[in-house]
């Protein structure tokens, strides 16, 4: 009877081995036929491991960690501005991920008002902000210290919050967003001509 089961057990073994061969032999040459432009769309077992990835990236004991920051207008604002100078440019002032970076990394950038971002424990937003996920475009952000986790856990409040942003905050994070050169000089440009349309508005005084 053992001897039967254990047939049958190696049979099994054989037959997932083959599987895998031919699956990673089929990928290998998708891979050389089309290349490994990032501009492709994941495929189902891409997504599936990416995903796999993202939980096995946080330390087992952060999963259930609650945000120790209290939730007040200053924290939120203060989250606000920090995702508006450091996080926007991948993940859009709303956390659709619809910037140029957000839509061309690859994976591409998830949409972090949906449910799979929304789903993740307060420790697991954490743990991805401050340490990041290898092999997608998530860098590992601030001091590894931890000399700079509150500002970390602000932003945690925030991520909650991106469901909820109203149009006017949306707008304060636009002039908050890292500007290049021509932006900044386009934008003095403005204010300079809206000063002097101002300064030039002629007077209603008459002489008699």
């Amino acid at each position: 009877m053992a001897r039967q089961l254990w047939h049958i057990t190696g049979k099994i073994l054989t037959a997932a081995i083959i599987i895998a061969a031919a699956a990673t032999i089929i990928a290998c040459a998708l891979f050389v036929h089309h290349g490994l432009s990032a501009r492709a769309k994941p495929t189902l077992m891409e997504t599936a491991i990416a995903r796999i990835v993202r939980r096995l990236a946080t330390p087992a004991q952060m999963r259930g960690a609650r945000n120790p920051v209290p939730l007040s207008a200053g924290v939120l604002a203060d989250g606000r501005a920090h995702w508006a100078d450091h996080c926007a440019t991948c993940h859009a002032n709303d956390g659709s991920g619809n910037t140029e970076v957000g839509r061309n990394l690859y994976p591409k950038t998830p949409d972090m008002r949906k449910a799979r971002t929304q789903e993740l424990t307060d420790g697991e937003l954490f743990s991805i902000i401050k340490n990041g996920v290898r092999l997608t475009g998530m860098p590992a952000w601030g001091d590894a210290a931890g000399h700079d986790d509150a500002d970390n856990w602000k932003l945690v409040h925030f991520i909650r919050h991106l469901p909820k942003l109203r149009p006017e905050e949306t707008a304060e994070m636009e002039k908050l967003n890292p500007k290049s050169p021509e932006e900044w000089q386009q934008m003095q440009q403005e204010a300079a001509f809206l000063a002097g349309s101002d300064a030039a508005t002629p007077s209603s005084h008459h002489h008699h």
